[in-house]
């Protein structure tokens, strides 16, 4: 996508958990029985000729695991009566940090192992066919009963009951045979990760940044010298309707996801507003900090921000075109910057109708230029990859398979555009090291979301592709010869 130069454009948040980058799928864990270490992958019971104990680096004599659909109790833990399991420490959510008094191990007792299967779980909810240790906690193989929802609050009432609230059930789909599967894991495990510096410095200072890049885009004098900048800084403050208009679109999105997640209950960190030199802002960073329900709450958060600055940007995008600009206020502009999106070229054409000729310049309202912008802020953003909430958006209504294969697919779009155009590239590598996912597990992600959300994710995705397809026709009334 090709930006006029004129045009004040932002790019818009990041949702965004800095932390450790997870694993896409079930990974190997580590059983100590009796000074000897037995290895397996939860996607297979095959045999590791090659796996070595760690502390001996010799050779282990059984290294080879019988199938745990047996029906010994022990045969299905891998442990002899009496001992405890103990896994490799790890996180089990992608995201989450393990406290570090765990860092060694940590162990669940053989005796929790059984009461989840035996008393916590059962036939009209999940009947466990096998278990296996996994990332700190236990991974439960089965078949699901009745609805995920329903399942998933039964047996998290009961283990409540049996356990009181020292673990945390995940009702996941097992990306090696899209069957669901449960797991359990300690809910200290499920600690946010701390920064050295505190959220509300850092958010500070990147906002205060982010302040003077904002005015400063929407200063043309300026930006051919920005050395130039700190000899005229008055000439700042003629940026300034621009940009308190930029952010009171950015704040209308991010005001929108915090009061669907308090609706919902799900916790938001602050956000960091990015600076960026070449257009102004590419929006805000915010840390998810619980563990969202299920898919149709993410999608209600995901979609919150976006919905929000399309109509504000919309409503201020027709109040440009509709009001005449005044004397000394308009700005000129060729109309082929209108070619640069569907939707904008479309309502140019619309309202503006022959006034609107290739070829020849025409004044604007600014607030034309100020609501493209924000316009442009959520159509980025609703781009389906990784963490963004396009990306959110599509993962919970869809499932995290096909959400992962079209962020790779809309990652790959934005590559080829950014050997073009220097602002795709720089949001590429912005999605890349801070936002291509993948999404954090939910509680229960089986479960679709209702058809009426489902309709308002379809809407963001599309107003996104508006905003973002260019406008083919041209701005002529004059048949082509």
């Amino acid at each position: 996508m090709n930006l006029p130069a004129i045009l004040p454009c932002c790019f818009n948040r990041l949702h965004c958990s800095p932390s450790i980058t997870p694993p896409t799928h079930f990974l190997r864990f580590v059983i100590r029985k009796k000074g000897s270490v037995v290895c397996r992958l939860s996607d297979n019971n095959k045999d590791d000729d090659s796996v070595q104990d760690n502390n001996s680096h010799q050779p282990l004599e059984n290294t080879s695991l019988e199938n745990n659909d047996g029906p010994q109790p022990d045969q299905q833990t891998g442990l002899e009566d009496g001992t405890d399991v103990q896994v490799a420490s790890g996180s089990p959510l992608p995201g989450v940090k393990v406290p570090q008094q765990l860092n060694e191990s940590i162990r669940i007792p053989k005796e929790t192992v059984e009461i989840l299967r035996n008393q916590v779980f059962s036939f009209d909810t999940f009947f466990v066919t096998s278990q296996e240790p996994y990332e700190g906690g236990v991974l439960f193989n089965g078949n699901l009963r009745g609805q995920a929802a329903k399942t998933y609050e039964k047996v998290s009432k009961r283990m409540q009951e049996k356990l009181g609230d020292d673990y945390k059930l995940f009702l996941l789909i097992n990306p090696e045979d899209d069957k669901p599967v449960a797991v359990v894991v300690p809910r200290m495990t499920l600690q946010p990760e701390t920064t050295a510096v505190p959220e509300w410095f850092a958010a500070g200072a990147f906002g205060l940044v982010t302040v003077f890049t904002l005015l400063l885009r929407n200063v043309p004098a300026l930006q051919s010298n920005l050395l130039s900048v700190f000899d005229n800084l008055d000439l700042l403050k003629d940026g300034l309707p621009g940009a308190l208009i930029t952010a009171f679109l950015l704040g209308v999105h991010e005001v929108s996801h915090h009061l669907v997640a308090t609706e919902v209950g799900i916790k938001l960190g602050i956000p960091y507003f990015v600076p960026s030199w070449q257009i102004g802002c590419f929006g805000a960073i915010t840390r998810i900090l619980n563990v969202v329900p299920n898919r149709e709450d993410l999608l209600k958060v995901a979609a919150a921000g976006p919905l929000a600055g399309f109509s504000v940007g919309f409503i201020l995008l027709l109040s440009g075109f509709i009001l005449p600009p005044s004397d000394g206020i308009g700005i000129i502009v060729d109309p082929s910057v209108f070619h640069e999106s569907f939707l904008a070229g479309g309502i140019a054409k619309l309202l503006l109708g022959d006034v609107l000729q290739e070829g020849s310049p025409i004044s604007v309202n600014p607030l034309v230029i100020w609501a493209w912008a924000g316009l442009v802020i959520n159509a980025i953003n609703s781009i389906p990859a990784g963490e963004l909430d396009g990306g959110r958006i599509a993962f919970a209504m869809w499932g995290r398979k096909a959400s992962a294969r079209l962020s790779a697919f809309s990652i790959g779009l934005l590559g080829i555009s950014s050997l073009f155009n220097d602002v795709a590239f720089y949001w590429l590598v912005l999605i890349f090291f801070l936002q291509r996912g993948p999404i954090a597990p939910l509680s229960e992600e089986l479960t679709h979301p209702q058809n009426k959300y489902m309709a308002l994710g379809v809407v963001v995705l599309f107003l996104g592709l508006l905003v973002c397809l260019p406008y083919p026709f041209p701005f002529s009334n004059q048949p082509a010869l």
